[in-house]
């Protein structure tokens, strides 16, 4: 299990695009399962900050990603996350 560390919100996009195609799955087929167009999930990956809370749960139950809150102080797991990116680095 790969940790990812977000101290941003303009980190999510980056992250859900590389969970995205790294669960092997384009736009259409993630909207198609979210119940959007594409256009609105190609909207909600470049502004990933404004995103509701239940949307975002959705989005990362489909895309197989778990959230997972920690308290400062307490070190993720360190190992090669989607597409290679290393996960002990904020993004």
């Amino acid at each position: 299990m790969s940790d990812y560390t977000l101290r941003t919100p303009e980190q999510l996009p980056t992250l859900l695009q590389a969970f995205r195609k790294d669960a092997g799955l384009t736009q259409a087929q993630v909207a198609s399962r979210l119940g959007v167009t594409q256009q609105t999930l190609s909207a909600l990956e470049r502004n990933a900050e404004a995103v509701s809370t239940g949307r975002l749960m959705r989005l990362l139950a489909i895309l197989g990603v778990e959230l997972v809150l920690r308290k400062d102080g307490q070190a993720p797991a360190t190992s090669a996350g989607p597409s290679g990116l290393p996960s002990d680095q904020p993004w």
